[in-house]
Formats: C-alpha cells, sequence, structure tokens
C-alpha cells in the first residue's frame, strides 16, 4: 500500500512512518524544514520537502499522486499563534482536502482533536482557537464526498505506548502516548471499512488491531 503522510515529521507522524514502513508499505509525506529530512532518512524515508502553507492544492496533488490513502497529521502545535493554527491546521486541512479531489485519491484519514479536551480547567484564547479550527476542519471533511475517516485522540504523551487502547465512538476524557495514536492509525489505514467514522482513542487495554477491527466493515 502507498501512503502519504503530510506532516511526516511531526511527533505522530514519524512514528506512523516507521511502523507503516515496518509492514512493507511503501511511505511518502510532506515535510517543511529541511533538516528533517535527516530525521526522515534515518527510519529509511525519502520524503518530499514542501511548505503546506505556501503550496497550492496542485502542487500537492502532484504530490500525493498514485497514493492509496492519505493521512493528515500536520498541526502548527502552538507555534506562529492563532494565525498559524489556521493556516495549517485550517486551511492545510481544506487545501488537502481539494488535492485528493484533485489526484483522484479516495481516503483521506484526519487525525483531530478530542472534542471535551481541558473542559475541566480554564483554557487559553489560542486553546480555543486550535479547538474551533479543528472542528472546522471535521466539518469540511465529513461535507466532502471522500471516504473519510476522523480518529480524536485524547491528550498526547511522550509515555512509551502500550500497544492497548480504547477506540469508541464516544469515550470519557483521557490521555494516549503518541506511540499509541501512530499504533492505531497504522490499523486504520489497513482497515478501508473503517471510512465514514468518526472514532476517539485514549489509553486502554485492548490492543490497537483488535480495537479497529471491531469497526472495520469491509
Amino acid at each position: 500500500m502507498k501512503v502519504f503522510i503530510v506532516g511526516i515529521a511531526g511527533k505522530v507522524g514519524i512514528r506512523l512512518a516507521e511502523r507503516l514502513v515496518a509492514r512493507g508499505d511503501e511511505v511518502d509525506g510532506l515535510y517543511r524544514r529541511p533538516q528533517q529530512k535527516e530525521a526522515l532518512a534515518a527510519v529509511g524515508i525519502q520524503a518530499t520537502e514542501g511548505d503546506l502553507v505556501k503550496m497550492s492544492a496542485a502542487e500537492l496533488a502532484e504530490a500525493i499522486r498514485g497514493s492509496d490513502v492519505v493521512v493528515f497529521s500536520a498541526g502548527a502545535g502552538g507555534e506562529g499563534g492563532p494565525e498559524m493554527t489556521t493556516a495549517i491546521d485550517g486551511d492545510g486541512m481544506t487545501k488537502t482536502i481539494e488535492a485528493v479531489q484533485q489526484a483522484g485519491i479516495a481516503r483521506l484519514i484526519l487525525v483531530s482533536a478530542f472534542p471535551n479536551a481541558l473542559r475541566e480547567r480554564e483554557t487559553s484564547d489560542r486553546f480555543e482557537h486550535y479547538m474551533t479550527v479543528k472542528r472546522r476542519s471535521e466539518v469540511e471533511l465529513v461535507d466532502s464526498d471522500l471516504d473519510w475517516m476522523i480518529l480524536r485522540p485524547g491528550t498526547l504523551t511522550d509515555d512509551t505506548g502500550s500497544g492497548r487502547v480504547s477506540l469508541s465512538l464516544a469515550l470519557p476524557y483521557g490521555d494516549v502516548p503518541r506511540d499509541d495514536v501512530a499504533e492505531t492509525l497504522a490499523e486504520i489505514v489497513h482497515a478501508p471499512g473503517t471510512a465514514r467514522t468518526i472514532l476517539e482513542l485514549i489509553s486502554g487495554s485492548v490492543p490497537a488491531a483488535e480495537a479497529v477491527a471491531t469497526f472495520d466493515r469491509a
């Protein structure tokens, strides 16, 4: 399978790429900084350098053409303020939807955000803007004609993953290691029957493959 990851050099993106390569998939992706090339090459990935903010939908379509599935895991990560969040997490997703359609690709997977993240505490305007942008991206994707899939992880941690998760249509808010998000995504990539489903993800006790298989209708 050929998989293109928008945001391949990110903390979730590179973990996903490693797992897909280990499964024998052909992996490409978009990274922004030239120095990220070495980190990707170290895990056997030759990706595509490009700035999601600056490139057109047509240019992105050329980069992803021929892929079986596209995964959008790009994010501003709080850098550059609300404007950059809008440009990457919001407008970048709009551009990716257009590019996927232009390239004739059916499947697009979005790594989104847990809808009630941090609701128990006071949050900043920047965080609320991030959540608004993520919600907008979800709506755009659901309204498209693609075989979309949306994964909403809880708060991401750098703890070592266990490979065991809780995955459902609705869950209580919780944390999840980036390792386990990547493991779950790798299973979703190979489960086309999860199309047109929105799933929430936190740490749990079920192996990721088993959890995803529950929602694979293929």
